[in-house]
């Protein structure tokens, strides 16, 4: 069974079930209840598939609201004969007869009058009217927080694969320019680049796809990527790391730190020509995982590095941290006459972090100054 239809079949025992309370209540008779709302659910059903299926895909999605609310009116209007027809024809009798064979001189009022009489009685109208748009529009409403919720999903989702995939290009042209020089040179490192490269793409595009990674992969594939990078400046850098901590029992978004570490190269050791030094601190204690990376500034700063540094890496970040972890995370960062420095504090165990000052203990960290 689709989990469509089980959605459908639920939704109208739940209906059923509160009317039969409702009516049984009302009837002094929840056999009775049941029996009538059996009869006189087929007419919601109508209501609700009409409303669902007809009139909003067919004027409301298309921004015909006048047309729509004319449409839901008519609708309703039919309903309502419907509704009282199913009464007069069948429901009324039932009742009339249940409550005979307990009462013999039992009478009802609502049953006297001719047939059109009782189907445009006003009273029996408007109850009928009532009634019949009750469950109805409960389900319409409940349809519609569904659309919106699955459209915020995609709406959060496509932007996550945006960001997500604004770490590829910069990342792919340049190991391929130093595959390349390699290749040139006849270099023995050429093939390491081949194997971390496919290993770092095959990551990206298969397993990225999911939400959550293994916290111990996505360290590997930053590592990966790190040795990469470490061929293309060889002693021309001073890189240092340190990874504590149990890493295997914790799942992460992927690609989170990615983007910090590959901000450090391109902003910091690229535009250096000696005296570039990268400091990478990853952490994992008390279900918390607290990653640092800072690098070296370049004496003359090109005029676009603030836009990159500030805007296109740690906004990347920002944002999916954002989307992700809001409220289960901290992020702060820094510029220093000569160096560079980002913090994040991410809580892994699905607990809020209180905002307070991220790595206090780092004295150095007291004189720089905050990138917005």
């Amino acid at each position: 069974m689709s989990k469509a239809l089980s959605n459908h079949l639920a939704f109208w025992v739940f209906s059923a079930v509160v009317l039969t309370l409702i009516y049984g209540v009302s009837f002094g008779s929840y056999q009775l209840g049941a029996a009538v709302i059996l009869m006189l659910l087929p007419v919601h059903a109508v209501y609700f598939y009409s409303i669902s299926y007809w009139v909003i895909p067919r004027y409301f999605f298309r921004q015909r609201y006048i047309i729509t609310g004319l449409a839901c009116l008519t609708v309703a209007f039919y309903i309502a004969i419907l509704y009282r027809l199913n009464e007069i024809l069948i429901s009324d009798p039932y009742i009339f007869r249940f409550y005979k064979n307990t009462d013999p001189n039992f009478t009802w009022a609502k049953l006297n009058g001719t047939f059109w009489q009782q189907v445009f009685s006003p009273k029996d109208f408007v109850n009928a009217v009532e009634r019949s748009n009750v469950i109805v529009w409960i389900g319409v409403s409940v349809k519609f927080i569904k659309m919106w919720y699955e459209r915020r999903q995609a709406a959060i989702q496509a932007e996550l694969d945006f960001l997500k995939g604004q770490v590829h290009p910069h990342f792919l042209f340049n190991t391929l320019n130093n595959l390349y020089s390699l290749t040139l040179n006849q270099s023995k490192s050429a093939p390491a680049v081949v194997l971390g490269l496919s290993d770092i793409l095959r990551y990206m595009l298969y397993e990225c796809k999911s939400d959550r990674v293994q916290l111990k992969r996505d360290i590997e594939i930053l590592e990966a990527y790190i040795a990469l990078e470490k061929i293309r400046y060889e002693d021309k850098l001073d890189l240092n790391i340190s990874i504590s901590g149990s890493l295997a029992d914790y799942k992460i978004a992927p690609l989170l730190m990615l983007p910090l570490v590959e901000n450090a190269f391109k902003h910091g050791a690229s535009e250096m020509m000696d005296d570039a030094w990268i400091s990478i601190d990853i952490q994992v204690s008390n279900h918390k995982l607290k990653f640092k990376v800072s690098n070296s500034k370049p004496a003359l700063i090109p005029a676009n590095a603030n836009i990159h540094f500030g805007k296109i890496g740690l906004n990347n970040v920002r944002k999916r941290l954002d989307l992700i972890y809001k409220g289960r995370y901290q992020f702060n960062s820094w510029e220093e006459d000569d160096m560079y420095l980002v913090i994040f504090e991410l809580d892994l165990a699905g607990r809020a972090l209180k905002p307070d000052v991220l790595y206090p203990q780092d004295a150095r960290a007291e004189n720089f100054v905050q990138v917005n």
